[in-house]
């Protein structure tokens, strides 16, 4: 199929995501035709380093062949059944492997589909946990300013950024926004002096409506759709002190930031806590299906357990804990286990480091930045369409990157090695020059 045909095509039928589509009169879609590794090849034979795993969900590269074989060997024998009063070996083996993570601090796995849900079924459980011990009135929450945690009507009320929410703010209850310890190195007050001052606001918030606030939800370490904002350990630590000492859930999404994007596998281990309800999702599968996951304390969970119907969790999708999206999560499992993959990604993370000094020197950038395999930097411009322009030059470079305004990022599979780390920064300055000069 002509290029051409593939675009007009797509133009006519497909609504993109998060795309205002009439901004593609000027700038054509990129149409796609294979992956292999850290690379995705187009239609035309351009290839394409994908720099941001394509919007966070790639682990371990393109096509990875034991990924490809688990699932595979999983088409063999069932591709679904409802969840609902049947059950199946992938569900309930990833759902023992999860728990075993945690140290078995949280036993019981909800599936899902897609992040959005996942934070919806975590925000009900814990409104629904507190009804059901007699607190109704604990149904309102609790979220950090520049928060995002999804785009649904429940998720929307936990996400502080009014692009994604202002348009649809009649149709959404509000959360109570408090203020964040994330933020860069030039930004003012110091690293230090936001989490003191984030912390104070937010006790004095939970003294006051401990007796209507059913959770705080937080991104541990990173607010990524905040323009990667990042923040020290020591926050987690002390907000589940104050959420345990006001009676209030601590939900850890770490549907961006989880399956080794910080460090560690689960951001939160960080600060050495367990939040008291988990969301994983986009990495978990590999990048390859859609699967996401509410992890809860056995505490939550008994305070369902009852003859009462009423009194459960009435909560489904017709997709919950698909056998092929588990058998990819199981493999994506498996490569954590077999290659070392924490510690492969500290060498990693420290050569990329190093190769990205001179960039991280450039004239233009500001506030170069690291958590784990996450990269940022800021750069000096008064482009208001420099998002835009950043993606376009950088496909011409054979990068895929996606600005966040004025906030370049990386956040690439698990596989880059020297000439590859070499090869992103060499090609993201000659893009960033690119711009700057138009």
């Amino acid at each position: 199929m002509p290029k051409s045909d593939l675009l007009q095509r797509s133009l006519a039928s497909v609504w993109h995501p998060c795309t205002q589509m009439k901004h593609h009169e000027r700038f054509p879609l990129v149409p796609i035709a294979r992956g292999e590794g850290l690379w995705l090849h187009g239609e035309d034979g351009r290839r394409y380093f994908d720099a941001v795993s394509s919007w966070w969900v790639n682990l371990f590269g393109h096509a990875h062949p034991a990924i490809n074989a688990a699932i595979t060997d999983q088409l063999q024998t069932l591709e679904h059944v409802m969840l609902a009063g049947f059950t199946h070996r992938p569900a309930v083996e990833l759902a023992e492997r999860l728990r075993a993570l945690t140290s078995d601090a949280l036993g019981h796995v909800f599936f899902a589909s897609d992040g959005a849900s996942a934070t919806e079924i975590a925000l009900k459980m814990s409104a629904h946990y507190w009804r059901n011990k007699g607190r109704a009135e604990k149904n309102r929450f609790v979220c950090l300013a520049g928060s995002y945690h999804g785009e649904t009507a429940g998720a929307l009320a936990v996400t502080d950024i009014a692009l994604f929410r202002d348009a649809y703010a009649p149709l959404v209850r509000g959360a109570d926004i408090v203020a964040s310890p994330a933020g860069t190195a030039s930004d003012a007050p110091s690293a230090e002096a936001r989490i003191r001052q984030a912390l104070i606001a937010l006790d004095a918030h939970l003294a006051e409506h401990a007796d209507t606030t059913a959770a705080l939800i937080v991104e541990p370490l990173v607010q990524c759709a905040n323009g990667m904002r990042m923040y020290d350990a020591s926050y987690l630590r002390e907000a589940r002190a104050l959420c345990d000492r006001h009676a209030v859930h601590l939900i850890a999404d770490e549907i961006a930031v989880g399956c080794g994007r910080t460090g560690s596998f689960f951001a939160h281990e960080q600060a050495d806590i367990r939040p008291d309800l988990l969301l994983l999702s986009k990495g978990i599968s590999g990048g390859y299906l859609p699967l996401s996951l509410v992890l809860a304390t056995d505490d939550i969970y008994a305070a369902f357990y009852d003859e009462d119907s009423s009194r459960g969790f009435l909560h489904s999708h017709s997709y919950t804990g698909n056998p092929l999206a588990c058998r990819a999560a199981l493999a994506t499992l498996d490569l954590f286990a077999s290659e070392d993959v924490l510690a492969r990604n500290r060498e990693r993370a420290a050569m990329l480091e190093r190769l990205a000094a001179p960039l991280a020197r450039h004239a233009a950038v500001r506030d170069f930045r690291r958590c784990g395999m996450i990269w940022a930097f800021e750069v000096d411009t008064d482009d208001p369409a420099f998002s835009r322009r950043m993606f376009e030059s950088a496909l011409h470079h054979e990068l895929l990157l996606r600005p966040i305004g004025r906030t370049v990022y990386w956040m690439p599979p698990y596989l880059f090695d020297e000439t590859d780390a070499a090869f992103l920064v060499q090609r993201t300055g000659e893009a960033l020059e690119a711009v700057l000069r138009a």
